[in-house]
């Protein structure tokens, strides 16, 4: 019998998303889960100005072919330092400072500026994903050897990716961020009986501050939305960093929100707040959906107002989530708030490579053990939530 030749696979690196075509790019990007790998959300944030050269991302991304069919695709960014990737590997700069060795630039693999796990390598789903797998990483380490780049990082990573990455010869890191699952809840209510008997005394308490300050919120998506909403978005996103000084994170430009209408508005979820004699909005929330799947991102306020910032960041999205069908709401980054209102910390998990001998013989000689403190962290945050019975465990959501 003749045997069918082998699939003959082409490499190639661009500098822009918008060198391939949208239909194109996202046959491989909408069966995610995540929304963030889809080709309206990279472009945006390239064509605002919010990646790029100046930012400190400079997009570098791998692109797979077969006979002129994108095939494979990873969305990179060479690395001038670590600003915006809320997985803080300073530690690993120190030693190389202490070594003698250049840290930055690094590869880093990621949704900017973007926490949320679903980062893989975009294959089409009738390709051999194995060998395309295996082919990228290859190219990556040839990218990397070639131009002297310290290591390659993977952040917020799919859970089953993560496997056949490891087996490959990354490192798995252990964090944690705080997830939101639903366990079955019809109502809000069914959410609140989850709590013990105080903690669910306070969310009510929370809940009718509004009521008592004369605010109402509203939930706008689809055609409701607008790019003058969505600009106001930005000047309450922007207030909110600039509270928080040096590290409030301020990466994303005007021109970012502004764009997400249209060409993103069929996954813009915004929980608008309102007060009685005031036609625009006084505070705002941002969420994407996909999916079962919600995402918050942004919120601010012109003014502090009782309880607001719980209402609009998490007991709005969550009943609008139940009403919808949402079985896991990631709020984003940070956990002082949301872990007493049944956000419990769920592990994630980054991938590492150095090209550096001696950094890669520290990381997988202490890997295990930062792993382990890791474990016993999520298992004692876990231990203390203001639930009826206290969750033991998380499983990582599907």
């Amino acid at each position: 019998m003749v045997q069918a030749p082998k699939a003959q696979y082409e490499v190639a690196w661009i500098r822009h998303v918008e060198e391939i075509p949208q239909p194109v790019w996202d046959a491989l990007a909408l069966p995610l889960k995540t929304p963030f790998l889809e080709w309206a959300w990279l472009h945006n944030m390239e064509r605002s100005g919010s990646t790029g050269a100046n930012a400190g991302w400079l997009p570098t991304h791998l692109t797979v072919w077969r006979d002129r069919t994108l095939v494979g695709a990873a969305p990179l960014y060479l690395k001038g330092h670590s600003y915006g990737e809320f997985v803080f590997d300073h530690q690993w700069a120190d030693l190389a400072e202490r070594l003698g060795v250049s840290y930055y630039p690094k590869l880093l693999g990621m949704s900017p500026f973007t926490p949320a796990e679903g980062y893989r390598f975009l294959i089409a789903q009738a390709e051999d994903e194995a060998a395309i797998t295996a082919l990228m990483v290859r190219a990556i380490d040839e990218f990397c050897d070639r131009n002297r780049i310290s290591g390659c990082h993977f952040l917020y990573v799919d859970p089953d990716w993560r496997l056949q990455m490891e087996a490959l010869g990354f490192s798995k890191w252990l964090h944690h961020s705080y997830i939101w699952q639903n366990q079955g809840f019809q109502s809000f209510d069914d959410y609140l009986n989850g709590f013990n008997a105080n903690q669910r005394r306070n969310i009510k308490r929370e809940r009718k501050s509004l009521e008592k300050g004369n605010l109402r919120l509203e939930v706008i998506t689809g055609e409701a939305l607008s790019r003058s909403l969505c600009s106001q978005m930005y000047d309450f996103y922007s207030d909110t960093c600039d509270k928080f000084g040096w590290w409030g994170s301020k990466y994303l430009t005007r021109k970012f929100f502004e764009q997400l209408y249209p060409d993103y508005q069929h996954r813009v979820v915004l929980f608008a707040a309102y007060s009685e004699d005031d036609p625009a909005p006084i505070g705002m929330s941002i969420c994407l959906t996909k999916g079962d799947r919600l995402y918050g991102r942004y919120w601010g306020c012109q003014e502090e107002y009782n309880h607001l910032h719980f209402n609009a960041c998490y007991y709005a999205p969550i009943e609008w989530g139940i009403e919808q069908g949402i079985t896991v709401f990631d709020p984003g980054a940070g956990g002082r708030h949301k872990k007493r209102r049944g956000f419990p910390a769920t592990p994630n998990y980054s991938l590492h490579r150095f090209y550096e001998p001696r950094l890669q013989k520290i990381l997988c000689t202490y890997i295990d053990e930062v792993n382990e403190m890791e474990q016993r962290e999520i298992e004692a945050i876990n231990a203390d939530l203001p639930l009826k019975q206290a969750a033991q465990s998380i499983e990582e959501p599907g």
